[in-house]
């Protein structure tokens, strides 16, 4: 069985005088990430004095729509304030797939061939952007990088199993827009 990591959160700031944080969620099941007990990898940001390679869930509660987290090497305020920005991993089996079928990990969408929707190719998967919105970065068969947002407008379909997404093209999307004729 081989085992990959996904980005699961990040750490906030402290919640009150005891350890606990916030957590920007960065999955869609919070509720089996952040279970109690589950043990998670701690990434430090650059320059961070922060020390732990692991964090263990004590407990979670939401407050307000924000997830609150007491983990076990956390247990005051200054812990807490330290590990502020921490990126939290979780290690899961490469097979497994998220539960809704409209949500997939990066590393099912790397490497898949993009088609357009008449099923020419127009590249590669090789890499994604996360933000506001996910956007698919594309090599092209002319080995330009393109950037695609990961909408289902513009990505109606994703077919893990056969190893390709399509892309509903717009000009100048993937492939540039058609150079005007100097006489007109």
């Amino acid at each position: 069985m081989s085992t990959i990591e996904v980005v699961v959160g990040r750490i906030g700031k402290p919640h009150g005088i005891r350890g606990e944080v916030t957590v920007d969620v960065r999955s869609d099941e919070p509720d089996k990430r952040y279970a109690d007990g589950s043990v998670l990898l701690a990434q430090a940001p650059r320059g961070s004095a922060f020390a732990p390679a692991t964090l263990t869930v004590e407990r979670t509660r939401w407050h307000q729509g924000v997830l609150l987290a007491t983990f076990a090497e956390l247990p005051d305020r200054t812990a807490a304030e330290g590990a502020r920005g921490v990126v939290l991993r979780a290690e899961i089996d490469e097979s497994e797939r998220p539960e809704d079928p409209e949500e997939f990990y990066d590393h099912q969408l790397i490497g898949l061939a993009a088609y357009d929707a008449e099923g020419v190719h127009l590249g590669e998967v090789t890499g994604l952007v996360h933000g506001a919105q996910d956007i698919l970065q594309i090599r092209t068969t002319d080995r330009r990088d393109v950037m695609v947002p990961f909408v289902s407008a513009l990505v109606p379909e994703v077919d893990l199993d056969g190893g390709r997404l399509v892309i509903a093209d717009r000009p100048g999307l993937v492939r540039p827009l058609p150079e005007e004729d100097e006489g007109e």
